[in-house]
């Protein structure tokens, strides 16, 4: 190899190294966890490779959009992996909305112990908007789950700027979603139920399966995938989704 050559392989290394430092420091800006030897995979496979350093994102908060009330229960089942995962080494959960609509229970299914989560009922929305910031403000609490309506870009900010400080993990299911509206959180998902799948053609109901689609994400790749639930762990099949397709999703939720 001739000593140009050798020049312009160095430069490239150095190129390629610097960009992947500046990556790094851009991410840790924008409140994303490094990824070390205590970061944990949640299960989820190739999905994972969607968000920056292929790992899901803590410390940061993530927005689960549903526009049928039987979307918001196929949501909080995915939420319930999601917590099983999240709480598998100890810490509490606080789970706040204004509706029975979960059932409590079920994260039994899930592997959630009854004690790591605490909910809180409240009926007006500037409450819950408030028990909110005020949960994710504790770095005691691992994760915080809330059911609210909607969210404004400056309260996504605010809810953004205390998960930064207290290193807690935001999980909201949002029912009244206005189009076209912008929020700073890391991740837009929408989760759906699909028909469950059943072991060897035995008769009854089946293991949970979704459909999730990762609208948005920060310096990432939005895709859509079928993700199951099958003996204490997410299964994973991922769906194609061509540039036209993700072009009308992003036209759909701005």
């Amino acid at each position: 190899m001739c000593r140009k050559e050798e020049i312009i392989m160095q430069a490239h290394t150095t190129q390629r190294t610097e960009v992947a430092r500046l990556q790094r420091q851009i991410l840790a800006w924008q409140g994303y966890k490094e990824k070390d030897e205590t970061s944990k995979s949640l299960g989820l496979g190739l999905l994972e490779h969607a968000f920056p350093g292929q790992t899901f994102p803590l410390s940061c908060i993530h927005e689960f959009i549903a526009d049928k009330q039987e979307d918001e229960a196929a949501t909080s089942g995915f939420i319930g992996g999601l917590l099983a995962t999240l709480l598998q080494q100890g810490g509490v959960c606080i789970w706040i909305g204004s509706t029975q609509q979960l059932y409590a229970p079920a994260l039994k299914t899930f592997g959630v112990a009854p004690e790591q989560v605490i909910f809180i009922r409240m009926q007006r929305e500037k409450d819950i908007l408030w028990a909110l910031e005020e949960s994710l403000k504790c770095a005691d609490i691992q994760v915080v789950v809330a059911e609210i309506q909607d969210l404004d870009f400056i309260q996504s900010r605010r809810l953004q700027l205390a998960v930064e400080k207290s290193k807690v993990t935001g999980l909201l299911l949002r029912t009244a979603v206005r189009q076209h509206m912008a929020t700073a959180c890391a991740a837009r998902w929408q989760v759906r139920s699909l028909p469950s799948t059943v072991v060897d053609g035995l008769p009854g109901v089946g293991f949970p399966l979704w459909s999730v689609d990762l609208l948005k994400v920060r310096n990432g790749n939005p895709g859509s995938w079928e993700v199951g639930w099958q003996r204490g762990q997410f299964t994973l099949a991922h769906k194609e989704v061509s540039v036209e397709q993700q072009r009308v999703v992003d036209l759909k939720v701005g």
